[in-house]
């Protein structure tokens, strides 16, 4: 069986770029426009990976988290996001996120990164 991946992200280019990457590796990938449709579709589907932008409408990534943590998911995160401070890389990281990237990204790395979780 083909492991999900669910992408939140609010640019459609990011969504689609991502999805490429990791289709040509054999995942399957649901995608969403902002966090509250992500927590929307995790009841759904069985998701065994979360990659999430931390800007977006609606719900943000960290709040994405939070949501997705505080229903004792065990799901990991992977946050891909343009910022880079070092403040919003320890608030992702300590709000539960698994690996934080920064775009723009190289997609052999998001590859990697997703595969040190769910292979």
């Amino acid at each position: 069986m083909k492991k999900k991946i669910l992408i939140a992200d609010d640019s459609p280019t990011i969504r689609k770029f991502v999805s490429f990457s990791l289709k040509a590796l054999g995942y399957e990938v649901i995608a969403a426009c902002d966090g509250m449709e992500a927590v929307e579709l995790l009841p759904t589907s069985e998701i065994d990976l979360i990659i999430t932008d931390l800007n977006m409408p609606n719900m943000d990534g960290f709040e994405l988290i939070k949501t997705v943590r505080g229903n004792d998911k065990d799901i990991p995160i992977i946050i891909l996001s343009s910022l880079k401070g070092s403040e919003e890389v320890d608030r992702g990281l300590s709000s539960g996120a698994n690996s934080y990237m920064v775009k723009p990204f190289d997609p052999k790395r998001i590859q990697y990164e997703v595969a040190k979780y769910i292979n």
